[in-house]
């Protein structure tokens, strides 16, 4: 009698399937002294300072020693324009060249670069001339600066990022008002989203005029919609006008204008009407028995791959570009990779073209208005010393990534 053979549950990544890290330069480098968050810290207007953050300014060869011991090979980071430029039409040399010696330092080690240009901060006398809502700012400024960046680390970019998250940007300082400008003003809110998607269109063909085959795209924070009422009319439209707005409208505002698709995914929104009320509620997690981040964010591998087979249709390549979560308990950060991860493999299967996962974040860092309690790192740093530790998340991340794979014992674990 036949023996039936027990099916391998292992899930294996495509060849080439990079494994990266993902960090922003003023959550990590420390001192950021001419940038408009920096300003605002110094006011007191931002509850916390960043301070020396993680001293990655100073320490990088250290946080590149981890990306090498994680097995990774690609990094996302982001480059400071207030360092590059903190006067107006002043470049300081000396700044560019630290970026190039951090740059070189990853090709050293075969390590992949993806750079971001624009990771919410700006220098103060970019913020004084009305930031992003003024469309000047966009169409010229940015470019210039971008322009410098190129002509100093061209050759040593593998992906260019020009923007993270226009929504988030848009919506935390122009329509809630809690990160720089810190206005509540729709209207900027507007300029701001389209004058980004202008620079980002600008900057492609720049970049793309100095390099041939150059892979240039943006990162966009989506998420997974969900109605409250499955079989409520008012809701499922609210689903799909808050899918269009969020999750699309910035790549339709840059169509043909990027190379693959980033996009960083958290977390999943359930929305309900709220009496006759034509505006959508946004259901309170906290109200039922749900499985949380420590900043309060509904932890939903699925809606990862439902993301992931909508924006598909755009036919693009596409890369995490971050995803991770706030969590002091660090085996909650080793389920949230395994089944994360799972949900990308299952796309990849289901036909979507995945080539990159990057985790959000190397380092336990300074989270914006949040402060330094949100634990997002694959390693701890201790702020006084500034001594980097692998947790065992990272530990385990690493054994996927040099594996190219989820090992059958962890998907049997976690799922």
């Amino acid at each position: 009698m036949l023996k039936n053979k027990t099916k391998d549950a292992t899930l294996r990544f495509p060849k080439g399937f990079l494994w990266g890290t993902a960090t922003a330069a003023h959550q990590v480098e420390g001192n950021n002294i001419n940038s408009d968050w920096w300003q605002y810290e110094e006011q007191g207007k931002i509850l916390y300072r960043s301070g020396r953050a993680c001293d990655s300014y100073n320490r990088f060869k250290d946080d590149h020693d981890l990306i090498e011991k994680m097995n990774n090979n690609v990094y996302r980071l982001s480059i400071e324009w207030a360092r590059i430029e903190p006067e107006k039409g002043k470049f300081d040399h000396e700044a560019m060249k630290h970026y190039v010696e951090v740059l070189s330092d990853l090709k050293k080690r075969e390590i992949k670069v993806m750079l971001t240009l624009h990771h919410f901060s700006s220098p103060t006398w970019i913020a004084a001339l009305g930031g992003w809502a003024n469309h000047f700012v966009a169409i010229y400024y940015f470019r210039r600066y971008a322009k410098f960046v190129l002509e100093n680390v061209g050759g040593l970019v593998d992906f260019w990022v020009t923007i993270n998250e226009p929504g988030v940007y848009t919506d935390q300082g122009y329509d809630k008002g809690i990160w720089p400008p810190m206005q509540v003003n729709y209207w900027k809110a507007f300029l701001c989203y389209v004058n980004m998607a202008f620079a980002h269109r600008l900057v492609y063909r720049l970049i793309h005029k100095k390099i041939r085959n150059a892979q240039v795209g943006l990162a966009m924070n989506v998420m997974s919609f969900a109605s409250y009422r499955k079989h409520k009319l008012m809701e499922l439209l609210f689903v799909h006008f808050a899918d269009r707005f969020v999750n699309h409208s910035f790549y339709d505002l840059t169509k043909h204008k990027h190379d693959f698709l980033g996009i960083n995914y958290y977390f999943r929104v359930r929305l309900k009407q709220k009496g006759h009320s034509l505006v959508p509620e946004v259901e309170d997690v906290t109200e039922g028995e749900r499985e949380l981040s420590d900043v309060g964010w509904l932890i939903y591998p699925h809606g990862l791959y439902d993301v992931l087979m909508d924006l598909a249709d755009f036919k693009e390549p596409i890369y995490i570009t971050e995803n991770g979560i706030a969590a002091e308990d660090d085996t909650k950060r080793e389920k949230f990779i395994v089944n994360h991860l799972a949900e990308i493999y299952h796309a990849i299967k289901g036909g979507v073209d995945v080539r990159g996962y990057f985790h959000w974040s190397l380092l336990d860092n300074f989270e914006w208005e949040k402060g330094f309690s949100p634990k997002f790192g694959l390693a701890s740093v201790d702020h006084k010393t500034f001594e980097r530790k692998l947790k065992p998340s990272g530990i385990l991340y690493g054994e996927i990534a040099k594996n190219n794979c989820i090992a059958e014992e962890l998907v049997k674990k976690y799922q």
